[in-house]
């Protein structure tokens, strides 16, 4: 430096012992300096006190020779001190070249910047106000500074401007925020620490409403809750805490909207091998479920969002078990935010003109359940959620939600097989639900092969599933089906039957407990009657003649079919006539079946005309075991009625001659001693006769007239059907005899 130069009022005295590499010297200088400028200050004289600070500043303090800077920033701070409560008039020119000193690659030229902006600050207190965001931005690189003495100085100029925001009522948050959003990104641990320090002291402060500016940085209080530092995570969790507490006291002015998505991204774990990931998951679940609870609707725009958050929690294990508990809690307050309003079309929302807008992102929701029903990882729980999810929709949104039936018909049906019964029985329930829904009428009609199905569907007595809609229909003069049942419902039969023919397994697994629970969920009457009439025309009679055995089974066995039993046991009304009819005919792919069936319908005459013809049929073993299973069925409480029926021996010989017919089949097994031994127990018919002859003829006539509806039904016609059927079966099996013996390699079992 020239010390030469004028550097007046400064006297030569003080520009030597400012450019002196001792503190000592530099310390004198400054007072001198204080001296000066006070006398400047009692005389009122501003321009000599902006021309020593103007010297100190471009001379000394940005000086290239760091003896230099360190006599500039002492200098400055005791210019600072020598104005007093006068120093705010000069703070720009004050502050500003002590914090360019902060850049110094010399740490004991930072740390005395640091020392020289604590005394500006400490002497003009609220007056640096105007100034906070160039304090807070020098403040924030020294807060990362490696020098542990710069540091330690840092803290202290920290806290003291901390104090100072606190207790003034001037500070300008709007200025702030945007700085703030910038520096809460950072990296660094130590300034991390800085920036969550100070969003805590302005969340106290009752005049500063951080919390209308919450969207701006609640990214970034995120992004530093997964911080390595205990410490730092701790202290975030506190300032997240603090701001839901005022959330929970002020919803009102809460900007939910803004904040939702910010919290579906961190819902949504990218490494779940990080424990802190495991927190951030949590924190932003937690916010998530309150926000669903104070918003409400609000968030329905964001609900396809919310769901690709929460979906893949509900199937954590304990491990995970408070983040799995949020997620459930968030699903379930977002499905009871879905209203039937959200079914109008935009021209009925708009005539209501007091409502508030908030569109269902119903398209969103659907893709989000649907991709959830495709990914083969998708957890068990998750899966079962996914179908709450869509039967709710069809019931609160059934217009809308047809729209998508198509395309989600294949997936709901591929769902069947799932090793879950709980996540089968919900698929269920769904395929119920749109098989029934009047919003699914549509103009063709119910046989979706194309065929001509006349099949009128019965409505369903007690039963849940499509008593909620009140949703305008096309009415049954548009489709076979009753509005209970509509268009897809045969388009559902008509599938089911197509995958459990293609996979056995299911069919072997799960046939009967499908069936089941749909004769639970729909009616029974309805799902026998439509599956008749397609295994009717059913070409492969090998499966034709499994599913008919389960149907029976089913039909003999389920307490979900003791209505359905008691409606074919008397054959009282022409309609249960029909349906025994219709039955019949595709009982006939499995003869014992259809034996079966005619012994539960009290047709026993035809029973036994059908065991005739079994001398012509070829007599396999599944065929025999599958007469022995008929044996243990007669013998079961299913057929209590039958064997009463025994006693009276004259109203019932075809009954006695079927069962022997029955027996005369069996090889000497032990279903054979068990017929044997139910048929040695029947009466001698003269030692069942009473005295009374008369009332005797009068039992037989109310026999003869309780089955009169029979003489309705054309049996011989019946048996040229099943004639017509059991040849067809036989023309397959030597088909099948055929190719096996034109190809000599292959071994016959």
């Amino acid at each position: 430096m020239n010390t030469e130069k004028d550097f007046s009022p400064l006297t030569p005295n003080i520009v030597r012992a400012l450019n002196d590499k001792l503190y000592e010297k530099r310390k004198v200088a400054a007072l001198e300096i204080e001296k000066l400028v006070r006398e400047f200050v009692a005389q009122n004289n501003s321009t000599q006190i902006r021309h020593v600070i103007q010297i100190l500043a471009s001379e000394f303090a940005l000086s290239q020779h760091p003896h230099s800077r360190k006599g500039g920033l002492i200098g400055l701070a005791a210019c600072s001190i020598a104005l007093g409560k006068d120093s705010g008039l000069y703070l720009k020119e004050l502050i500003e070249p002590v914090l360019t000193c902060f850049n110094d690659s010399d740490s004991r030229l930072r740390y005395y910047a640091c020392e020289a902006l604590y005394n500006i600050v400490k002497v003009a207190r609220g007056a640096v106000l105007p100034h906070f965001n160039l304090l807070f931005d020098g403040l924030s690189k020294l807060a990362a500074d490696p020098d542990p003495n710069v540091k330690s100085g840092s803290e202290l100029l920290d806290r003291l401007l901390k104090d100072i925001v606190t207790e003034s009522n001037k500070f300008d948050l709007v200025a702030f925020v945007p700085l703030l959003r910038e520096r809460i990104y950072s990296n660094n641990q130590y300034a991390r620490q800085f920036i969550i320090s100070w969003i805590h002291v302005l969340e106290t402060v009752p005049d500063i409403n951080l919390l209308d500016y919450l969207p701006e940085i609640l990214d970034g209080l995120f992004q530093i809750l997964g911080d390595n530092s205990k410490e730092i995570r701790r202290t975030c969790e506190v300032v997240l805490g603090e701001f839901l507490k005022e959330i929970k006291k002020t919803p009102s002015s809460v900007k939910f909207a803004e904040m939702a998505n910010i919290l579906v991204i961190h819902c949504q774990v990218a490494d779940e091998t990080k424990l802190t990931n495991d927190l951030i998951q949590l924190t932003s679940m937690t916010w998530m479920r309150e926000f669903i609870q104070l918003a409400g609707r609000v968030v329905l725009p964001y609900s396809s969002g919310i769901l690709t958050a929460v979906l893949p929690c509900l199937s954590y294990d304990d491990r995970k078990k408070n983040t799995k508990e949020a997620a459930s809690a968030c699903n379930h307050s977002l499905m009871k935010l879905v209203t039937p309003e959200d079914d109008e079309d935009e021209e009925e929302e708009r005539a209501i003109a007091d409502r508030p807008q908030v569109t269902l992102d119903l398209d969103g929701i659907v893709q989000v359940l649907d991709r959830h029903l495709h990914d083969s990882s998708t957890g068990m729980m998750t899966r079962i959620a996914v179908l709450k999810w869509l039967y709710h929709l069809y019931i609160k949104t059934p217009r809308k939600m047809f729209r998508h039936t198509d395309s989600l018909f294949p997936m709901l049906l591929k769902t069947l097989s799932d090793e879950s019964d709980e996540v089968i029985l919900k698929d269920l329930e769904v395929l119920a639900e749109i098989a029934s829904s009047p919003a699914g009428q549509t103009d063709q009609a119910g046989s979706c092969d194309g065929t001509d199905n006349k099949l009128e569907l019965k409505v369903p007595e007690g039963t849940k599933v499509g008593q909620q809609h009140s949703t305008g229909s096309k009415a049954a003069d548009s489709s076979p089906s009753t509005p209970s049942m509509n268009s897809y419902f045969y388009k559902f039969m008509i599938n089911l039957l197509k995958r459990l023919s293609l996979e056995r397994k299911l069919l072997e697994n799960r046939g009967a407990f499908i069936i089941r629970q749909l004769c639970l969920l729909l009616h029974a009457e309805n799902i026998f009657h439509s599956m008749a009439d397609i295994l009717l025309k059913e070409e492969d009679l090998k499966f034709a003649s499994t599913m008919v055995q389960t149907l029976n089974t089913i039909l003999l066995t389920s307490a979900e079919l003791f209505q359905l039993r008691n409606q074919l046991k008397d054959l009282r009304t022409p309609e249960s006539c029909d349906l025994f009819c219709c039955l019949y005919r595709s009982w006939c792919h499995n003869p014992v079946a259809t034996v079966s069936l005619c012994f539960l319908t009290q047709n026993y005459k035809h029973a036994y005309d059908l065991i005739q013809k079994f001398g012509d049929l070829e007599v396999t073993v599944d065929f025999l075991m599958e007469v022995d299973k008929l044996v243990q069925l007669i013998e079961s409480p299913i057929f209590t009625y039958l064997r009463l029926q025994l006693l009276d021996v004259e109203n019932n010989p075809y009954l006695i001659k079927a069962l022997y017919g029955l027996l005369m089949l069996l090889p000497q097994s032990q279903a054979f001693q068990l017929l044997s031994h139910r048929l040695r127990c029947v009466p001698n018919p003269e030692l069942m006769r009473t005295v009374d002859e008369s009332r005797y003829m009068d039992s037989k006539q109310q026999v003869a007239s309780k089955r009169a509806s029979h003489t309705q039904m054309d049996y011989n016609e019946l048996l040229q059907h099943f004639d017509r059927v059991q040849s067809k079966h036989l023309e397959v099996r030597h088909q099948r005899s055929g190719r096996a013996s034109d190809h000599p390699d292959r071994k016959l079992m």
